[in-house]
């Protein structure tokens, strides 16, 4: 399978194998040909499979030439990181087309983002608020817009947004091709689709409910009191490139970061408190290998896109079982090995369960080898080896045992 013969245009076609893409992903291979024919979609993907390039290509497509008179595509994104993520992905996939796209989000100025509507764009990526910001001043109309994308559609939900949403949809025309992206569809989302989509066709690539092959994860038991001992420790025994250590609260982020730079660790933090210029400058920073170490919320955990992380530690357990497996997903990528470690308190062994549940799979316990443990009753719960973490660091240089 190739992306020839798939209906794009020539201009789009071009961006495409400039980027070194050559078969379309499942979500790709099936989304194309169906928005290109301009019904509704309901698309249920996760992210790592090409989903913004799914509505992307055949949108640029569609749009074929520019028109400076008013936007007529509208993409909504949950935060600043996808929008500007969503963003790149259509000015590298439109670099042989006269299309223009511009992003939209808060905590910035207003000025360069209404210089952008005043030049005159064909695509908005935007957040809702922001969007409602410029359209109550009277600079932004919608009732152009041809095509609408609700993009992370359940990560809406859980911010909060889906009031905002509304009234988005409420500004846009009714005559319109609408495609909605989610990574799951709960009852919630549910009376959603019906009122935005008209006839839609439904996508579903499938939930990943387990982690990619290239990953190796494990749980390490711990009482709370130690927790921040052990992610030294684990730090310190283990040979990363680059790590993601997720917490649950933005609190808890900045009190890690602020930690380990103490000890002089090399530290980012990210999370939805930052102003929009250091939370660019902290992705930058880590991406360019600047930051060894990115602490983060789960504002990391989908869509972003950050090559080359090692390892991911889970500093607190997720709220919710589909979370580990978005979390521990940001290693392992492009068929490269990775290691996720997850601290699990005792208060949190109904939470560990669930995930086990949820990925049906019971996920291996370590103790690391040397760490003056206290008593925790999880060590109970099954009889838990004492390992040095893959890569451990050994007299000898490093270890790298322990995959299944």
């Amino acid at each position: 399978m190739s992306f020839q013969n798939r209906g794009l245009s020539d201009a789009v076609l071009h961006g495409v194998q400039s980027m070194g893409f050559v078969e379309p992903t499942p979500i790709q291979e099936r989304c194309i040909p169906v928005i290109l024919e301009g019904k509704d979609v309901i698309g249920s993907a996760q992210t790592g499979t090409g989903k913004t390039a799914a509505f992307a290509l055949p949108i640029l497509t569609l749009l074929q030439s520019r028109q400076r008179e008013a936007p007529r595509c509208l993409v909504l994104e949950p935060t600043r990181e996808l929008a500007l993520q969503v963003e790149e992905a259509f000015q590298y996939h439109g670099r042989f087309t006269e299309l223009e796209a511009g992003v939209f989000y808060g905590g910035v100025g207003y000025d360069r983002q209404k210089k952008l509507l005043d030049f005159g764009i064909d695509i908005i990526i935007a957040t809702p608020g922001r969007l409602l910001d410029l359209h109550q001043q009277g600079v932004l109309r919608l009732d152009s817009i041809k095509i609408l994308v609700l993009d992370e559609v359940d990560r809406m939900l859980d911010m909060g947004f889906l009031p905002d949403v509304r009234k988005i949809v409420e500004l846009c025309p009714k005559e319109r091709q609408t495609l909605l992206f989610s990574a799951t569809i709960p009852p919630e989302i549910e009376g959603f689709c019906s009122w935005v989509l008209r006839a839609p066709q439904v996508i579903d690539i499938g939930i990943r409910r387990a982690a990619a092959e290239t990953v190796t994860h494990a749980f390490y038991p711990v009482a709370a009191a130690q927790k921040f001992d052990l992610l030294v420790q684990l730090l310190e025994q283990t040979h990363f490139e680059s790590v993601i250590v997720f917490t649950r609260t933005k609190q808890a982020a900045d009190q890690i970061s602020d930690r380990l730079k103490a000890l002089k660790h090399s530290v980012t933090v990210l999370h939805s408190d930052r102003s929009q210029r250091d939370r660019i400058a902290a992705l930058e920073g880590f991406k360019s290998g600047k930051y060894e170490v990115l602490v983060a919320t789960d504002i990391a955990a989908r869509g972003l896109d950050i090559a080359g992380v090692s390892h991911v530690i889970n500093y607190d357990i997720p709220l919710h079982p589909e979370d580990y497996v978005h979390r521990i997903g940001r290693t392992g990528r492009a068929e490269q090995a990775g290691d996720a470690f997850t601290l699990v308190t005792a208060e949190e062994l109904k939470a560990m369960k669930d995930i086990e549940q949820f990925i049906n799979q019971k996920v291996r316990r370590i103790k690391l080898e040397g760490f003056p443990y206290v008593y925790t009753a999880l060590f109970d719960e099954d009889k838990v080896p004492s390992k040095p973490p893959r890569g451990h660091r050994t007299s000898r240089g490093y270890s790298f045992g322990y995959r299944k």
